[in-house]
């Protein structure tokens, strides 16, 4: 091996993924390496350049990546020495959608992907590297700190997520492929194919794949007169065909295609080709879900400019839900993604209402309360939220506080149009009752926890859920601050937030049949809001309050840290914490389906197993109650 080959070899041995592969590895690849002098501002490949046919890493200087937005060139990512950039000719077919340039002098080493893929096809952890490379791009490998903080998409989008995000994304794909026998004529299947406007034909032999054509394979093979088009398509064939589960994720897919150097993947009811065809997995199918990264829609929602585009997001942030619940990821993680796109919605609704009307007059912090705040609304519901701002002078308060009402109604306004219908209740901060200075609401939680009979149609439980979306954390803190001083043995406030808990009615009658609407447009459906969930959420709070666990609002993770916080009573708890996820997806699914809040089940659509599964979850209700009678000595309803 030449120096130079040995140089290169030496100084991919410190980066990953190199480091995961042998010298006499490294050095195969290294004499096949091209040495690229980049001087200042020369471009390597720009937005919608082909392909290249190497990916590259950075020997010295520095290359930034960046893509046009807003008429303005945005930096993306500064790859430093070490980095690994321009991956995409490894994931996608499509032209470049960034440009990568020389902010000074550099040298970057071209390696050819034909040379390294061979090496990829052996060794996982290069496949998972380079995975993880397609959707974030580190500054230096070797940085651990670098990998964590600086995470890029290599299509376009800052994700904000890694790539263990990919393994639960959600994968649309064509579930209705054409599917044709071996002796049908090329020529019949191309039709078929240009009619449909697919990319491709799976063999069925005895309903089982045996083959796939696509049209690189007509391209390849027929165009350029290899075969006549009057051939069976059999002979043009690639067979076998890669087969998967129904359920693939988008990072398992493109590991799958990047392994075996193909465009597609066939979707077989057991994941393999000895069971029926359910649908085939283009590459334009992970290009389409890479845009439905959960990373990519906030990004979107930070751009977007009005209520349409926000609304477009929200019906995508839908389909993600309904793909992820459908496909059995946990629904926590589905909740953590919902959460996050949604408080980016919220945040993006303020800041347009705060560009209309002009710099706040003062600093406040908006805080979303109920299911939002609690970061449990995976359908959209109604909006509930308040808003506080900090004290001013008195000649100031009238015209502050008109400032913030506008701004919420405008804010609110905006949500409405995105889909969140406006709290039937007027829990919202553009109602003047909840928008208001932090000393008035530090007066009004306290009232509320001391005098909590007086004014008890003012007391709703979900104040005591909330969580920043926008605005000074500072003024957050002053509120829980005032919550948790004054609630700490409050037997008053206990007794009327616990008898509250305890007033639902029972879900189940006394011979265990479902207490179901008597009356009205949801009649003989069950309410799982009022019922079943509404329990849950209300003895989670009342007890992270009464051991004042601070920071913590979702249900589920309340009674999580409750079963550690009051070991004695962990397994109710934890039995708790496992039927609030139950019961939520149930309602989800219901929700989805009939595109409504899911509050009302209809239980004659559900099956023999969802029933039983809806009654177990009741369970641990009685157990509960009795930990709140209990706890509270609560004997009988106030």
């Amino acid at each position: 091996m030449n120096t130079i080959a040995n140089n290169i070899a030496d100084f991919l041995k410190e980066y990953a993924p190199f480091n995961h592969l042998t010298f006499e590895e490294l050095a195969t690849i290294a004499t096949n390496i091209r040495v690229v002098n980049l001087e200042v501002n020369k471009t390597l490949f720009q937005i919608n350049d082909p392909l290249h046919d190497s990916f590259y890493v950075v020997a010295s200087g520095l290359v930034n990546l960046s893509v046009i937005a807003d008429a303005e060139e945005n930096i993306l990512n500064k790859c430093h020495e070490g980095a690994i950039f321009g991956l995409r000719p490894f994931f996608a077919k499509n032209n470049y959608t960034m440009t990568a340039k020389a902010r000074e002098e550099s040298v970057v080493y071209a390696i050819p992907i034909a040379v390294f893929r061979p090496f990829i096809a052996e060794n996982t952890d290069v496949l998972n590297f380079l995975l993880e490379n397609f959707a974030i791009n580190t500054r230096n490998s070797k940085d651990k700190e670098s990998m964590h903080n600086n995470q890029i998409s290599d299509s376009v989008f800052y994700t904000g997520q890694t790539s263990e995000m990919q393994y639960f994304q959600t994968l649309s794909y064509n579930n209705s492929p054409l599917i044709v026998a071996p002796l049908t004529l090329v020529q019949e299947v191309a039709q078929l194919m240009a009619e449909s406007k697919i990319t491709s034909a799976i063999i069925c032999k005895n309903d089982l794949p045996i083959g796939i054509v696509t049209d690189n394979d007509l391209s390849a093979k027929i165009a350029t007169g290899r075969f006549p088009i009057s051939a069976l398509i059999d002979k043009i064939m690639v067979s076998p065909v890669i087969t998967v589960l129904e359920n693939v994720s988008l990072a398992e897919a493109q590991l799958l295609m990047l392994k075996n150097n193909v465009s597609h993947l066939c979707v077989t009811q057991d994941g393999s080709d000895k069971s029926i065809v359910k649908g085939v997995i283009s590459e334009h199918d992970l290009v389409v879900a890479q845009a439905n990264n959960p990373g990519v829609l906030v990004k979107e929602i930070k751009r977007s400019q009005t209520a349409k585009e926000l609304k477009q997001i929200r019906l995508r942030l839908a389909d993600l839900i309904q793909h992820s619940i459908q496909k059995n990821i946990p629904l926590t993680h589905v909740n953590n993604i919902a959460s996050e796109i949604t408080f980016a919605l919220l945040k993006r609704a303020i800041e347009l209402s705060i560009l209309e009307l002009g710099s706040p007059p003062a600093r406040f912090a908006w805080l979303s309360i109920g299911s939002q705040g609690r970061k449990e609304q995976l359908l959209p519901t109604d909006q509930d939220s308040i808003l506080i701002f900090e004290d001013v002078i008195p000649e100031k308060y009238r015209e502050v506080k008109d400032y913030f009402l506008n701004l919420a109604i405008k804010a609110t306004e905006i949500l409405e149009k995105v889909g969140y219908e406006y709290c039937p209740n007027g829990h919202m901060a553009s109602n003047t009752l909840w928008c208001k200075s932090l000393t008035d609401w530090i007066k009004q939680y306290h009232n509320w926890i001391n005098t909590p009979g007086e004014n008890s149609n003012d007391l709703a439980s979900i104040f005591f859920d909330y969580e920043i979306v926008y605005g000074e954390q500072k003024i957050e803190d002053a509120i829980n601050n005032e919550v948790f001083k004054n609630v700490e043995n409050n037997t008053l406030f206990y007794d009327f937030l616990g008898n509250d808990a305890l007033r639902k009615n029972a879900p189940l009658s006394f011979f265990k049949n479902f207490n179901v609407e008597e009356e009205g447009p949801n009649k003989d459906k069950f309410d799982i809001k009022t019922l079943a969930l509404m329990p849950l959420i209300d003895g989670a709070r009342l007890f992270t309050l009464s051991f004042n666990i601070k920071g913590i609002n979702n249900t589920y993770i309340r009674f999580k840290q409750l079963a550690m916080t009051d070991p004695k009573h962990a397994e109710t708890y934890l039995e708790c914490a496992e039927a609030f996820l139950v019961l939520s997806k149930i309602r989800a699914l219901e929700g989805l389906k009939n595109d409504t809040s899911g509050q009302y089940i209809n239980l004659e659509e559900l099956s023999k197993i969802d029933k039983d599964k809806l009654k177990n979850a009741l369970a641990p209700m009685r157990d509960l109650e009795d930990l709140i009678k209990d706890k509270f000595q609560l004997t009988q309803f106030s």
